[in-house]
């Protein structure tokens, strides 16, 4: 369970994991997963939603929940801010091959 952990907010990573923690060790306790959130959210003090997506969370990461895992989304933005770097460097080097390329084509004054 300490892949969702890179997630950072307004809560500390602990009080996360033992959120999600209680969820998942304590559902069958109740009648629905969702009374076990509402009921972990208020002795622990976040919102039933947060609760709710920490717990998704840790389960996709556990392979419970279909979807994609804390690593794969940030391998994604990763990527995605690697490729945006890419694009950048790509149309300067374009720019720069133009204005060079039309310094070319001038006629030279000698």
């Amino acid at each position: 369970m300490t892949s969702y952990r890179q997630h950072r907010g307004k809560y500390p990573e602990e009080l996360r994991e033992r959120a999600v923690r209680m969820v998942l060790d304590h559902e069958g306790e109740y009648g629905s997963q969702w009374e076990a959130i509402c009921s972990v959210a208020e002795k622990l003090g976040p919102k039933a939603e947060t609760v709710r997506l920490w717990v998704r969370r840790a389960e996709a990461d556990l392979g419970r929940r279909p979807g994609p895992t804390t690593e794969q989304l940030a391998e994604l933005k990763r990527l995605k801010r690697e490729n945006a770097e890419l694009r950048r460097a790509n149309d300067i080097l374009k720019a720069a091959a133009h204005f060079f390329g039309a310094e070319l084509d001038r006629p030279q004054k000698r």
